[in-house]
């Protein structure tokens, strides 16, 4: 019971200091990259920067208003349980912008904005992607966005994408050109960051073998290669002939040696190959166990 108890105080102090460390570079993209240049975002960040152009308060303050307001609208539509999933990134997001801004730091870190631009997307796409991979919520106008799709049941993509849209228009009003279309670079870069970032873990290759001698190549793999291997019973299109396949992960450095063994058994075997970005279970994030 210790030990469990010892191994969830752990896990909560990894996901909490993920956490602050995901909104400190979202703080950091926004404070240091985005905002001093006007380039255009979205969300409630983006809310928040249309109304400190019109209204002279510190973007930390009207951030936290914003969430907080948001956070109250998840309670009152969504419960307790969804309004604590957000609370921590809620508050710790304008924090952090808060803590930037006491700083004795440069208002901008590059006088450059095309940098400015490619840096603060990359940066929001690394934050809001570790917020995502611990199961966290970034909150903001997602919450808008599931508060209608409750109600009217419109499909949740098409709304976020409506809302940011919004959002970026009030931007529009005060925003040069330049500064929308770096925004609209930023927000590219971000996306296909915050994905890559979700998905990042000890990428693997996988194989499918067909082969008429896949008993001897499943010895190989097994006794040679250290490598796991599940046999499945398939059929042949074409035949309509019973044979057997198998599916094996690997690591990079094993696949020439595998691919030549292959084909030195059988000249004639169908593979495929194709990467997988993350394995989890026994012989990979757990140990192997060997029959005795």
């Amino acid at each position: 019971m210790k030990i469990a108890n010892e191994a969830t105080c752990a896990a909560l102090l990894k996901k909490l200091l993920v956490m602050i460390f995901s909104n400190f570079l979202v703080a950091f993209a926004v404070t240091k990259f985005i905002a001093p240049h006007g380039i255009i975002m979205g969300g409630s960040t983006g809310i928040a920067l249309t109304v400190t152009h019109y209204v002279p308060l510190p973007l930390s303050i009207t951030v936290l208003t914003l969430n907080a307001l948001l956070f109250l609208l998840g309670f009152w539509f969504f419960g307790k349980n969804f309004a604590l999933s957000t609370l921590a990134n809620s508050l710790l997001y304008p924090l952090m912008i808060a803590v930037l801004e006491k700083l004795s730091l440069p208002a901008s870190l590059t006088a450059n904005a095309m940098l400015a631009a490619i840096f603060g997307g990359v940066l929001l796409g690394c934050g809001d992607g570790l917020i995502l991979r611990t199961g966290g919520s970034s909150g903001g106008t997602d919450i808008l966005a599931l508060a209608v799709n409750k109600y009217l049941h419109i499909n949740l993509s098409a709304l976020m994408y409506v809302i940011d849209g919004c959002v970026l228009a009030c931007q529009l009003l005060f925003s040069n050109m330049e500064q929308i279309l770096l925004g609209l670079l930023s927000l590219a870069l971000f996306t296909i960051t915050m994905n890559k970032i979700m998905l990042m873990g000890k990428t693997q290759i996988q194989l499918f073998i067909i082969s008429d001698k896949i008993e001897i190549i499943r010895g190989k793999l097994l006794l040679e290669e250290d490598a796991g291997v599940t046999l499945l019973i398939i059929e042949k299109g074409y035949t309509g002939l019973s044979g057997k396949g198998i599916i094996c992960i690997i690591p990079r450095r094993k696949l020439y040696y595998v691919c030549e063994m292959i084909s030195l058994i059988d000249p004639e075997a169908f593979w495929t190959i194709s990467e997988v970005n993350e394995v989890r279970g026994r012989g990979f994030t757990m140990e192997k166990q060997y029959a005795d």
